[in-house]
């Protein structure tokens, strides 16, 4: 099928003169809005000089609409793209640095020193190996109770809460 043209929907528009409104509509293919310019003189005459200015974007949006339909050459919609991820410079940079040597959760830490200490922890010593600031270290010591890694007993001697690990 032939593709519309911008110079033959000039001439259909200025078949206006003669009482003729809305040919440029029909010839590319807006048959609504081509109707109801014939049955109102170009839309009383503002819709036709509105489409001076339209007519190149309808005559592309038709062509396009028939090069689609007829299939010239143009791409299908069910095309894909295909990315290489490791070309891309910024994540090639974060695959190249390496993390931190970790020394252990806190609660390994705890464990760790638990075992060093034949079991038996208090307070302050598992704040000196865990690193942990007061309220964290209260609430990893509780999770080692609930877990059932250690049990929280008083020292004989001292009073002092101790804290005995099965380790």
């Amino acid at each position: 099928m032939q593709q519309a043209n911008s110079g033959i929907a000039y001439i259909l528009w200025c078949l206006c003169f003669f009482g003729i409104c809305g040919g440029q509509r029909f010839y590319t293919g807006q048959i609504g809005s081509g109707l109801i310019y014939f049955f109102t003189i170009g839309f009383f005459g503002i819709g036709q000089l509105i489409d001076l200015a339209l007519i190149p974007g309808m005559v592309d949006k038709r062509n396009i609409y028939l090069r689609g339909l007829h299939g010239n050459g143009t791409p299908s919609v069910n095309q894909s793209i295909t990315l290489n991820i490791s070309e891309i410079p910024q994540l090639q940079q974060l695959q190249t640095i390496q993390p931190p040597i970790s020394t252990g959760s806190p609660m390994q830490k705890l464990l760790k020193a638990a075992k060093e200490h034949n079991g038996q922890l208090s307070i302050a010593q598992a704040a000196i190996y865990t690193e942990l600031e007061s309220e964290h270290l209260k609430e990893l010591l509780q999770e080692a109770t609930k877990m059932g890694y250690a049990e929280v007993n008083n020292d004989p001697n001292t009073g002092a809460i101790r804290y005995h690990f099965d380790v």
